[in-house]
């Protein structure tokens, strides 16, 4: 399971499904619908919420958003829109890790995106997550 906390605009489109798809199961772990997941690390920055189910829905609402800008048809109907937004914190070590990851992913399986990103200077974050100093983060699986 990948939660990025870089902005879902640097995905492919492999990687924008795929993130979809695995945040709405991340979403069902964090209602309480499935058994399998419960204890993934990538998931402990939401259960840190006040509303961890209402907070995953942010996420989401993003991850619509970008598919919606590229013609994409997600299932607006998985996302409970009445959530109260939140900013979680994530560090610069996690971003550039995860620029990093993202870059190694796309130099094998979409030259376009790899060419693009690799020029980009300084990415933006998930808007949900607020930068702040740091290495890169405890939950993440290296």
């Amino acid at each position: 399971m990948r939660i990025w906390s870089l902005h879902p605009k640097y995905l492919d489109t492999k990687g924008l499904v795929a993130l979809w798809r695995e945040t709405l199961l991340a979403k069902h772990v964090l209602e309480g619908k499935t058994k399998g997941y419960t204890n993934h690390p990538q998931l402990n920055r939401f259960k840190k919420t006040a509303n961890p189910a209402q907070s995953i829905s942010q996420y989401l609402s993003y991850v619509y958003d970008e598919a919606a800008k590229r013609g994409y048809n997600f299932n607006k109907d998985k996302i409970d829109w009445n959530f109260t937004p939140v900013e979680i914190p994530v560090t610069k070590g996690q971003l550039k890790y995860e620029e990093s990851h993202l870059l190694n992913k796309l130099k094998i399986r979409d030259q376009d995106s790899y060419n693009k990103l690799l020029n980009a200077k300084n990415l933006q974050q998930h808007p949900m997550f607020k930068v702040i100093e740091g290495a890169i983060e405890d939950w993440e699986i290296l």
